[in-house]
């Protein structure tokens, strides 16, 4: 069985900071951040493979957010700097199992966590 549990959202001004954790629980591999706004579909946001050797960015958020994993822990954290308002949208953790395909397309997940809303005011 597999867990995964989001913390760290909140309301933050436009140009602060946040750090969301993504706590797993079972079996590991890559795990990816998404988000999704009302009324908008899920995206990618980032990806770190199970050594946390590999990382991507999706366009929208590189240079600002850096993701992380501690596999002592097997907690990994997305670092979230120079927030924007068009950022705000309930962010997402999930685990990829399955071997091949892609890992900035939600439906590659195989397990999702419930979310951590994250709300940035201009």
């Amino acid at each position: 069985q597999v867990q995964l549990v989001e913390s760290g959202g909140g309301l933050v001004q436009a140009g602060g900071s946040l750090r969301l954790s993504c706590a797993a629980s079972g079996r590991t591999g890559t795990i990816g951040w998404f988000r999704q706004a009302p009324g908008k579909e899920r995206e990618f946001v980032a990806e770190i493979n199970w050594s946390g050797e590999t990382t991507g960015y999706a366009d929208s958020v590189k240079g600002r957010f850096t993701i992380s994993r501690d596999m002592s822990k097997n907690t990994v954290t997305l670092h979230m700097n120079n927030l924007k308002p068009e950022d705000t949208a309930n962010y997402l953790c999930a685990v990829k199992i399955k071997a091949g395909g892609g890992t900035h397309t939600a439906s590659q997940y195989d397990y999702w966590g419930q979310g951590t809303q994250v709300s940035v005011s201009s």
